[in-house]
């Protein structure tokens, strides 16, 4: 987000204005703004464009924001210091009006400006002591990514009985879009979020009521990369006994998936289990042989279980030399 290079632009409107004298900062980037109601309140800058459909109604959104005051270079409000600002459900976190507009008309990846007059902002009071009364409002928004999450808010509000005779596809797209969601989390290193939002989805997944093998498939598709991640997931919680547990979920169904086999090698591992991680590894190793991953952790582990043997060896021959000790005196 190119705060900065707006911060200048607003100078140099400022600086504009006390030299002519003639209009204000927000008059002059009225002039280069589109009016996207027709009513003059709400007027909108497309700085960078952005790909894909809309924001739609009811959905959450990853953005980054300041909001600036006329004649102010500071925002008053900002979460570009964030370096992983959260998710923003339209009507609910985001509540100014202007705003949650503003944000259905941008794309993913675009970076605009909007100017909002005070009925699509703060309206006559404003908000004291950092908005005055009957106030007009620049943002600058960055629109980092959206999901649907209206569909799903639909979905979860259902009776069981309405959830199981939902439309496969459509229920196949909410689980996807709660395993975005916990995708998102994840890369955030919000593991126990993403971990909720996993298991949300896995067992929607496993109490669907399945009437054919087409359907069967469908379900094991969305599933196996549900067991997956949940096993990553409770890696970097430090709980491989979970990670094996889902691990070997993936492994039922596809028996010979290297990610499953890695992730059980991982687990066997952190549980000091070597000839199991070994076992797991080599068979991930004969699907992918030139894999690093792969190569790296079965050396680690094959050292390990060397070292693990020599304890034992050292540990045993301890033990004989005290007997014979015992029985000498």
């Amino acid at each position: 987000m190119s705060g900065n290079g707006f911060i200048y632009s607003i100078r140099s409107f400022i600086d504009a204005d006390t030299n002519t004298g003639i209009m204000t900062p927000f008059e002059r980037l009225r002039n280069q703004m589109n009016d996207i109601l027709g009513d003059g309140g709400m007027l909108k800058e497309v700085v960078q464009c952005g790909e894909g459909p809309p924001v739609p109604q009811n959905a959450s959104v990853f953005i980054y924001y300041s909001g600036f005051l006329e004649y102010s270079d500071h925002p008053f409000e900002t979460n570009t210091n964030l370096r992983h600002p959260p998710m923003l459900k339209l009507g609910r976190d985001v509540t100014m009006a202007g705003l949650e507009l503003g944000l259905r008309t941008m794309k993913k990846g675009e970076f605009s400006r909007f100017l909002f007059e005070p009925e699509y902002a703060y309206g006559d009071i404003g908000c004291p002591p950092f908005i005055p009364a009957s106030a007009t409002i620049l943002y600058e928004v960055q629109l980092l990514d959206f999901l649907d999450s209206g569909q799903v808010d639909e979905f979860l509000s259902m009776s069981a009985e309405e959830q199981n005779s939902f439309p496969l596809p459509r229920f196949l797209d909410v689980v996807s879009t709660l395993r975005s969601f916990g995708n998102r989390c994840f890369k955030q290193s919000r593991y126990h979020s993403a971990k909720d939002r996993y298991k949300q989805a896995m067992i929607l997944l496993e109490s669907r009521e399945i009437e054919t093998d087409i359907e069967n498939e469908n379900i094991n598709t969305a599933l196996l990369p549900l067991y997956l991640n949940l096993s990553l997931t409770e890696l970097r919680l430090d709980s491989p006994q979970k990670a094996l547990k889902y691990g070997n979920k993936a492994l039922k169904i596809d028996p010979t998936n290297t990610k499953a086999l890695f992730r059980c090698g991982q687990a066997y591992l952190e549980l000091k289990e070597y000839d199991s991680a070994q076992g797991c590894l080599i068979s991930a190793q004969a699907k992918k042989p030139f894999d690093s991953d792969i190569n790296n952790l079965l050396r680690k582990v094959t050292l390990c279980y060397k070292d693990n043997l020599d304890k034992e060896r050292d540990m045993c021959f301890k033990m004989c030399k005290d007997l014979r000790d015992q029985f000498k005196m």
